[in-house]
């Protein structure tokens, strides 16, 4: 199991990296989360309401509101003083493309993304991490190496920052509706106030 995960999230996604494929990573997810759903659902030791389970959500909504809220303001504010031409540019120079990720970015995206680095690696991977929190770690971990693809070290620190908490926040509401939602708010936030460039592919 241990060959098979490093295969898989460092051996495939790696080789998807430096091949360059052309239209981005949003065909590969969307590949991706359509195999891990269907390895998920074919599976008895998986329980298939994990993948909405939307009474989950409601009493998770304040505790994550109020992180994304000071994360939005400290970006925010990061991009202000660091690298103040960025701020808000997306929405101020290309509001129809920022438009569109808002409404797709939580569909094509982010509900493919915990399909792949929440609900299928933490369940299929469980008996090679001895806790729950060495399990997120390794998730973080996965998730912030896909994100050498954008080339950067923020996009890296960040992902594996987020990595962290949306594994636990899984892992403890068993909810891949609940997860999305906390990472749909940050990636969006990301891509409005400025820091978008970092993230995006431009395929």
């Amino acid at each position: 199991m241990i060959v098979e995960h490093l295969l898989v999230f460092y051996g495939l996604v790696g080789l998807f990296i430096v091949a360059h494929v052309p239209g981005g990573p949003i065909p590969a997810l969307l590949l991706g989360g359509a195999a891990a759903v269907t390895y998920l659902v074919r599976t008895r030791e998986f329980s298939n309401r994990d993948l909405w389970r939307p009474e989950a959500l409601p009493p998770a909504l304040p505790g994550m509101i109020a992180r994304w809220a000071i994360f939005s303001v400290l970006a925010a504010a990061g991009v202000a003083v660091f690298d103040r031409a960025h701020l808000f540019d997306m929405p101020r120079q290309h509001t129809l493309l920022w438009l569109l990720i808002v409404v797709f970015y939580p569909l094509a995206s982010v509900y493919p993304q915990e399909l792949l680095y929440r609900a299928f690696l933490l369940h299929r991977y469980r008996g090679i991490f001895r806790t729950d929190r060495i399990a997120a770690g390794a998730s973080a971990a996965a998730f912030g190496f896909a994100h050498l693809l954008f080339g950067n070290v923020l996009a890296v620190v960040l992902t594996i920052g987020g990595g962290w908490l949306f594994a636990r926040r899984y892992q403890k509401s068993r909810s891949l509706l609940t997860v999305s939602v906390e990472h749909a708010l940050y990636g969006i936030t990301i891509f409005t106030v400025g820091l978008g460039r970092l993230f995006y592919h431009g395929a």
